[in-house]
């Protein structure tokens, strides 16, 4: 069975995925950090938030198809 917690967080998690997907980094940088606000060690989440913070200053191009591309190792 699932908690009330892991549901919650994972409402969030699914909203700033897509928003994220849909360029919109407002709402996914506050919906992830709702996600990290109930479980602070949630790995995707963090790695989602980080991302859309950088994608907010340094939007990618318009043919952008939600893939992340690593530039540094």
């Amino acid at each position: 069975m699932i908690t009330k917690e892991k549901e919650d967080l994972l409402k969030y998690y699914n909203l700033g995925l897509t928003a994220y997907k849909q360029r919109r980094w407002a709402d996914a940088i506050r919906a992830f950090g709702k996600a990290l606000e109930i479980d602070p060690n949630d790995g995707p989440a963090d790695l989602y938030l980080k991302r859309a913070h950088d994608y907010e200053q340094n939007p990618p191009p318009d043919d952008w198809d939600g893939v992340f591309v690593m530039t540094t190792k």
